[in-house]
């Protein structure tokens, strides 16, 4: 860019660059500033003003702008934005949606471009890029129509002869009946269009030769070279190189979707791409290490084991079986034409042939000629378009027909020997450092998550190789941290190291003490383990930092370091770099362990902490022990190295890393996806094709499903009749003509599967005499109703109901979650979709009583929100268990964990016999009845089963009403429950239905102890908690992370589940979503899945992800939530928010154009009232420079903002002065630095001041999503530019977690002129940049929020700041005078945490600083 404009590092331009006297700011005054009603395009300001100097100085800013008449430059302008705002993850093909004829001329004119040899090679590059957005892009039906016939069966008039094709028609049959097709659609095509189809049928095919081309160009331009010198010559131009790295990345794009691949995948063959790379100079460059790379990944999708024209993936037998039959057939030509030179290749097995260096030493005989006409015989290619300027001779024929026919590892094998537990090595591997700073300007050889896969097995690859990475990425990014933190320096004993530093997550160590090495299991190499001993000294550790070290658990992971004073690492950029290494940071060596048993001083197995006195004071441990199993594969590998001279690993280990519980799941979660990989676990059959993305994406739904139930009990979804009809608006909705009952819940609807079921599609062709058809009638539902059991006496018999009138689409969103197949819901800010889910799982639990249902979240927070609602529902609270450390933080009285649930059990146990002996006493029956569940069971049997049954048949004779009454045999066990149990005035019918009730209230007695009395046999407590879960619980609740480490271990448990719930669906990766789906073992070969409902909101933040190579480049961010919306599955968008004010709500409306108001909203007096002391309940304030100062970064992405920091703690003071509860108002940020600065602020101003406390909590806006409070600050930090806040599903969580006040700290001229928030502050920005005040109110205000009252403007921080001194200061005279105390601090969250930092003592302030630094993904751009 211009001289004038070098603000930021990374090239793009801050909100001074639009601003001030530089050159494109005259340029734009100049040219564009006048408003004018028809503006036209100065072809030659673009030329000469804009795209020379951006030319020139490498295309850092780009210029929209596209008509009729554009020239070259400015198509290429509009394909440079779109590629940017592309890798920007910002929308850019809805811009061309409204003219998609234009948007075909600008297509065209760009494929046009990207086969002119004219433009530079730079242009052409840029033009790549955008090709290959669109590609990726195939969701849109625009995109979708220029794509497609680029990529068609035509193509395969490029094919080297008919016999190729004819071989391909002849595997699959259908495919012929296509290419007549295509042939009949050009010949019957007038001129224009048959030019159009030639060239769609010719651009691949071009580009492919072009590229094969530019793979022998040498950067002295040598076109006529030997073939031997052309395979060694130098280094290609580096423009040239950076273009055929992008076009890899293209054809893998191609190769790894069926519906581009179908077709492609025979060309690339055909012209045999792979082969001729191999062979290029450019390949063997020592520098070209990623093309390298790129080329494997290549590889690896052409040769993947699928069939290309079904989309089935080949078993390990069947990919055998084909390679067998291509070495079959190279052997039956060679022994009929060569069978001279040939015969000892044509007589030898499989296996003795199929390997590269014995294939090409049997080979080696044949002449050139002798080559090329075996190659021919076989149907490969052998001779190319002069203009390729390929020359065929033996060491491209030997490579191709090597290529072909050599054994390659299948995908299943790479996992299996790619190493899950890092080194050194690994971590520092060159492959994974070019992810490390992606800046979008060189492809990386990593796989793509997009919208379709090739199979199951190819997802699952994918996602290994990227969690893989990106788990590398994180623990590299620490272990350099802690070694960072600790300061280590030289000492004067050689081999000895000093730490100056600290840091909670590491310990000084000695060398690892390996106590045995256990000998190798049958047809391993490795140790079957191996066992060590590590001491920690602990003595010197504050108390909380020790606990966290003794609470290690068996099989975490921790990392035992070889550390030398640091060095520093040379700079690092994406594609070409000084590769760093470990050494650079100061780590020698790497190696992994996992704990066994933490130890204390005299070798016990630590379980609970001590809580026994010595003298008055606990005693300090000073040591504790680790035992610890180690990496047997390294272990190997360093004994190995050590015997040839090599230092010992082990001798030179003097620290010891741990990380975060849910960061460290790493190794278990890669395993886990490397077993369902090689144990080929499918989808089910309905959600199959959708899954992969292929197909109608509405398959799934259960409109289209042939298991669609066409009767279900609705039980308490509908409050009445009147809700029930208004909730189904578009259905006839009638009482069914069996039921002359009056119309009160519960419903049972009559009739759904066919109300509901999908029309079939009319035919494209519309005959002359067709008619136009009318509108159908509405839909008919029957309903019926029943009069629900009574179930006893006692007030705790009667069920919970539901008490929340759903509005007509969640009513829509609950009969799809109930019904079979797949269900997506979009639930918006405080639409209610956890309400939705709780009620769908209510009435699976009654309707389907033998189905079990697995309720899955991201987070424990929101699925313990869920799970409380469910607990609060009529459904019987043993048949509920919940998963994972979370449930600790569930408010619930009793314990829904594993061994909560046992226990619980057991006491329950213990009531139930007691109302055995008070049954027992009822009869005056002697003996021991209630000594286990086994005798209960007999004295049921004995007792209680015969005295009901001469009680009906007393009262089914019918004699009278006092008569039964007296028969009744429970008189004296039933006292204790409201009387009189049988009211005088009740009719034969109602004293009949008491006297059910009553036997229903004792028959479940037995039915508990019945289900308790396992408990009672099984010994171990293990056992009991394995029983619980596979057997008694029907609703089992755990996180993704859970589902993903415990997979194998519940999975062989015998664990069984008919349907999955996933809250924050649209917050989890998608092999996150994948998992919860494989816990159980395939019956039949089929996952018997019934139902998915997947809930979330794809317009709030996905899943985080550190690196932005994976968040970008591979799109590791997208969740399978976001990818079913983009194919088109049908959602369920849900349209009532109940959370905020309507004012509010219109902040983030824009987003969600159908979003209404809730009557909660518009009615209820917290709503109406204004909040107190404020002008306005929501309002943007511009926070200037505070002492100079707008946003500084201290370390790499920690940005904080002092003068936003100091306001924030300002507005929090003034609304706690005039009265406002300190757990009604949490403070949001964007960037973990700036939580950091605010919490330390509010320590110095808050913490220990009893007018003001703590708020609920201080956090960013990443962790507060899903969340809400009444009264947020939000700090926005950044005064250059956006920042990450440009990611506009960020900003739509920060503005929609307040109810009822908003108040947002930032700099307007930083939002104002970014196009992408535009819509969002809006709103904000019609009111005043100054906080507006109004005097005299106290909270609550009598003031109503239209009320007009005059406000006091606040000029910034340090007014508001004196402001809010003086009115402390004013409050504490008054307490003084009137004799008044201080209020007692309010315990929130955030003052929780403050005390866990104080108890730290001295290593306090280290422990909040890691915490913040460890989350600080909240702030990578």
């Amino acid at each position: 860019m211009s001289k004038s404009i070098q603000s930021r590092d990374d090239g793009r331009p801050d909100v001074n660059d639009l601003e001030g006297d530089n050159e494109w700011t005259q340029l734009a005054h100049k040219h564009w500033r006048t408003p004018v009603k028809s503006r036209k395009v100065k072809n030659e300001v673009i030329k000469n003003d804009i795209w020379d100097s951006l030319e020139n100085e490498g295309f850092p800013y780009l210029w929209p702008g596209y008509n009729d008449s554009s020239t070259n430059y400015q198509v290429l302008l509009i394909t440079l934005i779109a590629s940017v705002k592309t890798r920007e993850r910002l929308q850019v093909w809805d811009v061309f949606a409204a003219d998609g004829e234009r948007f075909s001329s600008l297509f065209r004119r760009i494929l046009f471009m990207s086969l002119d040899s004219s433009l530079s090679v730079t242009i052409r590059t840029h033009i790549l890029s955008f090709l290959i957005s669109a590609f990726q892009s195939l969701d849109n039906g625009l995109v979708r129509r220029e794509c497609a016939p680029l990529v068609s069966i035509s193509v395969w008039q490029n094919l080297a002869s008919e016999a190729t094709r004819e071989r391909k028609f002849e595997q699959h049959a259908p495919l012929k009946k296509a290419w007549r097709a295509a042939a009949r659609k050009f010949d019957s095509a007038d001129e224009t269009t048959q030019a159009k189809l030639r060239f769609d049928r010719a651009w691949l095919y071009s580009l492919l030769l072009d590229f094969i081309l530019r793979l022998r160009e040498s950067s002295r331009g040598e076109s006529e070279q030997s073939v031997s010198a052309r395979y060694t010559s130098a280094k290609p131009p580096p423009d040239n190189l950076i273009y055929c790295e992008r076009f890899l990345e293209f054809l893998t794009d191609l190769e790894s979707q069926l519906p581009t691949r179908r077709y492609v995948n025979t060309l690339v063959k055909d012209l045999n791409l792979l082969a001729l790379i191999s062979l290029s100079p450019m390949f063997k460059e020592a520098e070209n290490g990623l093309f390298r790379d790129l080329f494997v990944l290549l590889r690896h999708f052409v040769h993947f084991p699928i069939d290309d024209n079904t989309g089935i993936q080949l078993s390990q037998v069947q990919s055998y079986e084909e390679h067998s039959a291509d070495l079959a057939r190279l052997q039956r030509i060679s022994l009929k034409h060569f069978k001279d030179k040939l015969i000892i290749l044509a007589l030898s097995n499989y296996a003795a042939i199929d390997s590269r260096a014995e294939l090409e030493a049997h080979l080696h005989p044949l002449s050139d000629a002798e080559l090329a006409t075996l190659s021919g015989l076989l149907g490969f290619r052998t001779t190319y378009p002069l203009t390729s300027k390929v020359d065929v001779d033996r060491a491209v024929l030997m490579e191709i027909l090597l290529s072909a026919h050599e054994r390659r590892k299948t995908f299943r094998e790479v996992m299996r020997d790619l190493s899950i537990l890092p080194t050194e090595a690994a971590l520092y591997e060159p492959t994974l450092l070019r992810n490390e700073h992606y800046n979008g300007s060189r492809s990386l050889a990593i796989p793509k998550l997009n919208l379709q896969y090739l199979s199951v097995g190819d997802f699952l690859w994918r996602s290994f190789v990227l969690y893989r990475c990106e788990s590398f990425f994180e623990i590299r990014k620490e272990m350099e941290e802690t070694v960072k933190r600790l300061q280590p320096q030289e000492t004067p004993h050689p081999n000895k190291v000093r730490f100056d530093g600290f840091s909670r997550m590491a310990i000084a160590i000695s060398k690892p003490a390996i106590i045995e090495v256990a000998p190798p299991k049958v047809g391993h190499n490795k140790p079957a383990f191996v066992r060590a001993e590590i001491g920690l000294d602990v003595s010197k550790l504050a108390e909380s930092v020790r606990r966290e070290w003794e609470s290690l658990r068996q099989d975490d992971v921790v990392y035992l370091l070889a550390v030398d004073p640091t060095g520093d690492a040379r700079a690092q950029t994406n594609g070409h770099m000084a590769h760093a290494t470990s050494r650079d940071f100061g780590i020698r060596y790497l190696r992994v362990a996992e704990v066994e048993q933490v130890l204390d001083d005299d070798g016990r197995v630590i379980r609970n902490m001590p809580t026994g006195l010595t003298n008055g004071c606990v005693a300090r441990p000073r040591v504790r022990r680790l035992l610890v199993t180690m990496d047997t594969a390294a272990y190997t590998l360093d004994t190995a190295q050590r015997k040839e001279g090599q230092p010992d690993v082990y001798e030179s280990i003097n620290l010891i890393v741990r990380r975060k519980g849910r960061e460290n799941n790493f190794r278990k979660i890669l395993d886990t996806i490397k077993t369902l990989a090689s144990s080929d676990i499918p989808v089910p059959d309905w959600l199959q094709e959708v899954f992969l993305g292929y197909g109608d994406p509405t398959s799934a739904t259960y409109t289209r499903l042939p298991n669609s139930i066409n009767q279900l009990d609705f039980r308490d979804t509908f409050l009445d009749w009147t809700h029930l009809v208004t909730s189904l608006p578009d259905k006839s909705v009638e009482p069914h003509a069996n039921d002359e009952s009056a119309m009160e819940p519960p419903f049972i609807l009559h009739g759904i599967a066919s109300a509901e079921s999908e029309p079939p599609r009319p035919s494209k062709k519309r005959r002359r005499d067709d008619v136009e058809v009318s509108q159908p009638a509405p839909k008919s539902i029957k309903v019926s109703t029943y009069q629900p059991p009574n179930n006893g006496p006692y007030p705790t018999d009667a069920p919970k109901t539901n008490q929340i009138r759903f509005t007509p689409i969640q009513v829509q969103a609950i009969m799809s979650g109930t019904q079979p197949g797949l269900t997506v819901i979009v639930g918006p800010p405080g639409t209610g979709k956890t309400d939705v889910a709780t009620q769908i799982i209510n009435n699976i639990y009654h309707d389907f009583p033998s189905q079990r249902t697995l309720l899955v979240a991201h987070s424990n927070q929101a699925l313990n929100q869920l799970f409380q609602k469910i607990t609060n529902l009529d459904i019987d609270e043993r048949h509920l268990l919940r998963l994972g450390h979370g449930e600790e933080d569930l408010e619930t009285d009793v314990s829904y964990s594993k061994h909560g649930r046992v226990e619980s059990f057991l006491d329950n146990r213990g009531h139930y016999l007691a109302e055995v002996d008070r049954l027992a006493a009822n009869f005056q029956a002697p003996g021991a009845h209630a000594n286990s569940c086994e005798t209960a069971g007999y004295f049921n049997s004995v007792y209680v089963v015969p005295a009901w049954s001469k009680f009906w048949d007393c009262a089914d004779a019918g004699i009278d009403v006092s008569a039964i009454a007296s028969s009744f045999p429970f008189h004296e066990y039933f006292a204790n429950a409201p009387q009189p149990l049988f009211p005088p005035e009740s009719s034969i019918e109602q004293i009949r239905d008491i006297a059910r009730g009553c036997q229903r209230h004792i028959e479940r007695i037995f039915t508990e102890l019945e289900d308790i009395r396992p408990f009672e046999i099984l010994r171990t407590s293990r056992d009991k908690a394995n029983y619980l879960l596979i057997k008694e619980a029907r609703i089992i609740a755990m996180t993704s992370t859970h589902a993903a480490i415990r997979r194998q271990e519940i999975a062989d448990l015998g664990f069984h589940y008919d349907n999955v719930i996933m809250e924050e669906a649209a917050q989890i990766t998608e092999i996150e979503n994948f998992i919860p789906w494989a816990l159980q073992n395939p019956q039949n070969g089929q996952i018997p899945l019934q139902r998915i409902v997947l809930c979330g909101d794809h317009l709030q933040n996905s899943p985080i992800v550190q690196n932005l190579a994976f968040q970008q480049f591979a799109n590791l961010e997208q969740s399978l939530f976001l990818r079913f919306v983009r194919l088109g599955v049908p959602t369920i968008g849900l349209d009532h928010q109940g959370r905020a004010r309507p004012s509010i709500a219109e902040l983030y409306k824009w987003r969600y154009p159908k979003l209404e108001n809730l009557p909660n909203v518009l009615t209820e007096i917290e709503y109406l009232r204004a909040n107190a002391g404020f002008r306005y309940e929501y309002q943007f304030i511009d926070v200037a420079d505070y002492k100079g100062t707008g946003e500084s970064q201290p370390t790499p992405h920690y940005f904080q903002n002092l003068g936003e920091a100091e306001y924030a703690v300002a507005l929090y003071q003034y609304m706690r002065l005039l009265g406002y509860p300190a757990s009604k108002i949490s403070i949001l940020t964007t960037y973990a630095g700036q939580r950091a600065l605010i919490r330390d602020v509010l320590g110095h101003r808050c913490a220990k001041n009893r007018l003001f406390g703590l708020p609920r909590l201080v956090t960013t806006v990443d962790k507060y999503q899903g969340e809400q409070n009444d009264y947020i600050i939000l700090s926005l930090v950044r005064t250059t530019r956006p920042g990450y806040l440009r990611d506009i599903r960020r900003l739509t969580v920060a503005l929609s977690r307040a109810r009822l006040g908003l108040y947002v700290l930032g700099r307007r001229s930083v939002f104002e002129t970014c196009y992408e928030l535009r819509e969002a502050f809006f709103k904000l920005f019609e009111r005043s940049n100054q906080l507006l005040l109004t005097m005299g109110e106290m909270f609550p205000a009598d003031r109503m929020l239209g009320d007009e009252v005059e406000g006091t403007e606040m000029t910034g921080v340090v007014h508001l700041g004196q402001y809010v001194f003086e009115m402390a200061k004013a409050k504490i005279e008054s307490l003084k005078v009137q004799g008044g105390q201080l209020p007692v601090v309010e315990e929130t969250p955030e003052m929780m945490k403050m005390d866990e930092k104080d108890e730290n003592g001295v290593g306090g302030e280290q422990v909040e600083e890691e915490e913040e630094e460890e989350e600080d993904a909240d702030g990578v751009e």
